[in-house]
């Protein structure tokens, strides 16, 4: 007797990755996104990430963008390797936050192109238009549909983030590696802590910041190549004994070169007896 194996609809893929992005965008205040349909390329707003991996212009321009935000924003001047960092932090947040976003939620990781990421330089909103490829575990209603990577296991699944993420940000660390004048290791440093920190970010937006530091751990629990450092979280307790989720950033998105005394919460730079003052406050 034959049996009939049901698979998942054409375009099934990029619908659920649409409501994932939708989602995110709604509880994440600190992502700016849209999300496009399929094949609505033309008269959107801003360049493609792959333009902006192989335009020399087009890079120029993301960074100068960048530039003219933080002096509206904070009344400085960056200088330019500042500015590339601050704009390839950004980047890579956002990155961060929609792959590990969807992974953290779906339990599904999206392959994204770069051709299907846009950033308005004017406004600094990322439009994506939903793929058609992702991995996910066996049992998932997509699981066995075209474009569908499925794994059976938990850490099969976490290495696919891990690759995912490290496959779309390559080719923007090697052509913004020069005018952000850092070495590789600083870089890959910037993007583990961006995949970290936007799980984390996530977690605590959904009121479930202990279960996404779990989540950020199991992701990166050491230094996995190419990155650099696992999430290493730790906690400060406050004199009302309670504890406090900290981590010390493996890269640096240089704000402390904007603002000296108000360097980030995570950054080397800052003791426990300031982080603790901030968390408390």
């Amino acid at each position: 007797m034959s049996v009939a194996v049901e698979t998942p609809p054409a375009g099934a893929v990029a619908h659920v990755l649409a409501d994932a992005y939708r989602r995110l965008a709604d509880v994440c205040e600190a992502l700016t996104l849209r999300v496009a349909q399929p094949g609505a390329g033309e008269g959107q707003a801003g360049p493609t990430a792959q333009e902006l991996m192989s335009h020399q212009g087009t890079l120029d321009a993301f960074v100068d963008a960048e530039a003219a935000r933080v002096r509206e924003r904070y009344g400085t001047t960056p200088r330019r390797d500042v500015a590339a960092s601050r704009a390839l932090h950004d980047y890579a947040w956002s990155v961060g936050l929609l792959m590990g976003g969807v992974w953290y939620l779906e339990r599904r990781v999206p392959r994204i192109r770069p051709e299907d990421l846009r950033l308005d330089l004017d406004t600094a909103t990322y439009t994506i238009t939903p793929g058609t490829e992702l991995a996910c575990l066996t049992g998932d209603s997509l699981a066995g549909g075209s474009g569908v990577l499925t794994l059976p296991e938990e850490e099969q699944l976490r290495a696919a983030l891990r690759m995912a993420v490290a496959d779309h940000m390559r080719p923007l660390l090697v052509a913004l590696g020069p005018t952000v004048r850092r070495g590789a290791r600083t870089l890959w440093g910037m993007v583990s802590d961006d995949l970290v920190s936007g799980i984390w970010y996530l977690g605590r937006m959904l009121g479930q910041e202990g279960a996404a530091v779990r989540a950020a751990t199991d992701v990166l629990p050491i230094a996995v190549p190419p990155y650099p450092a696992g999430a290493d979280f730790r906690h400060l307790v406050g004199d009302d004994g309670r504890r406090h989720a900290t981590r010390t950033r493996a890269g640096c998105c240089m704000f402390y070169k904007i603002r000296p005394e108000e360097a980030c919460v995570t950054c080397p730079r800052t003791g426990d007896a300031e982080r603790l003052r901030r968390l408390e406050g």
